[in-house]
């Protein structure tokens, strides 16, 4: 348990005590072992388990920001404003988008259905991961396993290659025309005092924006679904290209982003097959240590 404690309680105060960076994320990896070891495998440790992975997932996709002034040294801005200037035909499909619905009947309420649907975006993992934990228990080990490596493959591109959104970019004037980060524009007088909390708490790193795990996920997360159901596969991907044009007419993120994250989907589905054995061998040392942990016999 303390170890547990310890992978929750330490990269909180990091900062503060100045906690070199690979003793917090040893720490915070640690924790999800941690879990496993300590209790028999249930539904609850199950829940308990990815929660610490999402947990440590969080402290790696924000100790980059850490230090921003250095972070931002090595900051990417100009690649993927000119390849969606390809893309868009010599402008940026973002700015394209907002120039085309802007002052049109209805734009306000569709600002809003995006951004929302935007929000929802923290919690459509998981729910999805429930959803087939307990509605197709034997096909769980396989999305979780696949949505796990995408989350952990995107926070490694955050550390290898952090690049700014083009919200960020147009604020800077990097970009050849202007562009509305849009939520801002609903979150601020929809949640009012509350708001700069609220962004201060979910955007940890405003510089991880390539690839992008908001797509990434929720294309996993969907083709997870449609391998269950067709049904429940077409509620995720409807979900998932809502997102996904949300995204670029928000401001949020670029089109490349897009790409790169299901890209990066399509590599983890592809390289799952290798990886499993290894991922299955683990898991057979887990469960021994489960056993040795509560005194049952080997």
């Amino acid at each position: 348990m303390a170890t547990v404690g310890a992978a929750i309680a330490l990269p909180l105060v990091r900062k503060r005590l100045k906690i070199p960076g690979p003793v917090t994320l040893a720490v915070a990896a640690s924790g999800p072992l941690a879990v496993a070891v300590l209790s028999p495998r249930t539904r609850k440790r199950d829940v308990a388990l990815f929660a610490m992975q999402m947990w440590a997932f969080t402290v790696v996709h924000e100790m980059p920001y850490d230090d921003p002034e250095r972070l931002r040294r090595r900051l990417y801005t100009r690649y993927p404003i000119e390849v969606d200037s390809r893309i868009g035909y010599g402008r940026l499909p973002g700015a394209r988008l907002q120039t085309m619905l802007e002052g049109r009947r209805g734009t306000k309420a569709l600002d809003r259905f995006l951004t929302v649907t935007h929000w929802l975006w923290f919690f459509e993992p998981y729910a999805i991961l429930f959803w087939i934990h307990f509605r197709h228990p034997e096909r769980f080990p396989r999305a979780a396993r696949q949505m796990a490596a995408v989350f952990d493959a995107g926070a490694f591109g955050y550390w290898a290659v952090p690049t700014a959104p083009p919200w960020w970019a147009a604020e800077q004037g990097l970009t050849n025309e202007p562009l509305r980060r849009i939520m801002f524009e609903v979150g601020e007088p929809l949640w009012g005092r509350y708001w700069g909390a609220l962004y201060k708490a979910l955007g940890g790193n405003p510089w991880a924006a390539m690839p992008s795990l908001h797509f990434a996920t929720s294309v996993a997360g969907a083709t997870s679904l449609a391998e269950a159901s067709r049904e429940e596969g077409a509620v995720g991907w409807a979900y998932a290209l809502t997102l996904g044009f949300g995204l670029v007419y928000l401001g949020e993120h670029y089109v490349t982003d897009l790409l790169a994250g299901a890209g990066l989907v399509a590599a983890v589905r592809r390289a799952d097959p290798v990886f499993a054995p290894s991922v299955g061998a683990v898991s057979s040392v887990v469960q021994r240590l489960e056993r040795i942990a509560g005194g049952r016999p080997r």
